[in-house]
C-alpha cells in the first residue's frame, strides 16, 4: 500500500512539474517580466539583466527534476532539489497573495492564469506529495541502472534548456496571448451588450462625533439602516474597495495607440483593410539595432513598391524615437505610441513583426526568423 502511495506521489509531482516547466519553457521571456516583478518587490533589481537567463534555468531545472523523478534516477538528490524548489515557490505565492503584490505568479505561464490564492493551494498540494516521497525516498526505484539513468538525465537537460533557448529566439510554440496569430484584436478589445462588470463592495468606517463610538458598515448597510441621515456619524478616512464579483474582463484593455501629439490612433490603425506592418520595440534603447536596420528597410520597401502602411509601436518618447533614428542613419517611419506592457504581449521579441489586415493578426515574428522582402511579397502582397 505504501510503494502504491510513493508510485503515486511521484508520477503526479513529476509529470506536474514538468507541466510546468515545459508551459514556462513555451514563453520564457514572459516568465522573465514575472521573474522581474518579484526583483522589484524584493529590492534585487540588480538581477533583471539576468532574468531571461535565470527564467530558462527555473524552466529547465522542474523539467528535468520532474524527469528524473518519473525515472527514479539519483532519487534522493532529486528529491531534495523538489523539496527545495516547492518551499521556494510556495513562499513566493504566499508572499504575492498576503500581500497583494505579483497577481498573477506564471506558476504556468499565460497558458493557466492562476491567482496568487490559487498557485499558493497548489503549491501546499504538491508540498504536501512531496513530503511523502521524502520521507520515502529509501523507496523510490530506478528504472533504469545507474548509467543509464545518468544518460537519460543528460539527455533531458539538453532537450530542457534548448526549448527555452529556441522559444526565446524564435517565440513561443503555442501563443496564448491575446494577440496570438488569428486573433481580431478590435474584437478582443469589444465588451459585449449586456455583460456584467466587476462587482465591488465598499467597506466604510464611521465615527460617532459625539460619544466616539466607531462602527464598520458596508455600503449596503450603510444604506439600509438610514445612518447616513444621522449628522452625528462621519465617514474616517477613504472607504475600502472589495472586488466581490468578477465580471466580464475582454481579453485586451489596456491598448492605446497615440501618435505623437498624443492623439488617439487605436482603430485607425487596428481598422486598416489592407496588409500592415507593423514592427514593435517596445525599448528602443534595448532593442537589437541590427535588426531595426533590417526591418526599416524592408518596410521602406514594402511602402513603397506595395502602398504599405509601415508603422512603428514603441513605449520610447518621441525624443528617443528621433534620437535612435538618427544615431543609426535609419529613414523616419510613421511612429505611434503604446504602453510598455501591451507591446511586450503583442510579440515576445524586441524588435518583433505583426502582419496584420482588418485588425486580425495575420502572422507575427521575431527579428531571428523574419522573411525576406521576396519571401513576403510572394506570401502576401502580389494576390
Amino acid at each position: 500500500m505504501k510503494n502504491a502511495l510513493v508510485w503515486l506521489c511521484r508520477i503526479f509531482v513529476g509529470l506536474l512539474f514538468i507541466f510546468s516547466g515545459l508551459i514556462k519553457a513555451n514563453d520564457p521571456l514572459g516568465f522573465s517580466y514575472k521573474l522581474i516583478e518579484y526583483f522589484e518587490v524584493f529590492h534585487i533589481t540588480f538581477l533583471d539583466s539576468l532574468a531571461v537567463a535565470i527564467a530558462i534555468i527555473l524552466c529547465a531545472l522542474e523539467m528535468i527534476l520532474g524527469f528524473a523523478l518519473l525515472i527514479g534516477a539519483r532519487a534522493k538528490t532529486v528529491v531534495w532539489g523538489l523539496l527545495l524548489l516547492i518551499i521556494f515557490f510556495a513562499f513566493l505565492t504566499f508572499y504575492s497573495a498576503y500581500f497583494k503584490v505579483v497577481q498573477t505568479c506564471g506558476c504556468f505561464g499565460d497558458a493557466i492564469p492562476l491567482t496568487p490564492w490559487q498557485s499558493f493551494s497548489k503549491d501546499l498540494v504538491l508540498l504536501l506529495l512531496t513530503l511523502v516521497l521524502f520521507f520515502n525516498r529509501n523507496k523510490i526505484r530506478p528504472v533504469f541502472t545507474k548509467k543509464g539513468g545518468d544518460i537519460a538525465i543528460g539527455i533531458a537537460t539538453v532537450l530542457a534548456i534548448g526549448a527555452g533557448l529556441y522559444t526565446y529566439n524564435f517565440l513561443p510554440v503555442i501563443d496564448f496571448l491575446p494577440y496570438k496569430i488569428g486573433a481580431n484584436i478590435p474584437e478582443s478589445m469589444k465588451v459585449p451588450p449586456g455583460a456584467k462588470p466587476d462587482e465591488y463592495e465598499q467597506t466604510y468606517n464611521l465615527k460617532n462625533k459625539k460619544t466616539g463610538e466607531t462602527k464598520v458598515m458596508t455600503d449596503k448597510e450603510y444604506m439600509k439602516t438610514g445612518i447616513w441621515k444621522d449628522n452625528n456619524w462621519e465617514v474616517v478616512g477613504d472607504p475600502e474597495s472589495r472586488l466581490v464579483k468578477k465580471g466580464f474582463t475582454p481579453k485586451i484593455v489596456d491598448l492605446n495607440i497615440n501618435d505623437m501629439q498624443g492623439n488617439d490612433y487605436t482603430q485607425e490603425l487596428l481598422s486598416n483593410p489592407f496588409y500592415n506592418v507593423v514592427i514593435v520595440a517596445y525599448n528602443l534603447k534595448e532593442t537589437d539595432v541590427d535588426a531595426m536596420i533590417k526591418l526599416n528597410t524592408l518596410a521602406l520597401n514594402l511602402a513603397e513598391n506595395y502602398n504599405a502602411r509601415t508603422v512603428l509601436l514603441t513605449s520610447n518618447s518621441a525624443q528617443d524615437v528621433m534620437k535612435f533614428t538618427s544615431a543609426h542613419k535609419l529613414v523616419y517611419l510613421e511612429t505611434f505610441f503604446a504602453d510598455a506592457v501591451p507591446l511586450k504581449s503583442m510579440v515576445r521579441a524586441n524588435p518583433g513583426v505583426m502582419l496584420l489586415k482588418n485588425g486580425t493578426v495575420i502572422n507575427k515574428w521575431h527579428y531571428h526568423n523574419m522573411p525576406t522582402y521576396d519571401e513576403l511579397v510572394k506570401q502576401y502582397f502580389q494576390h
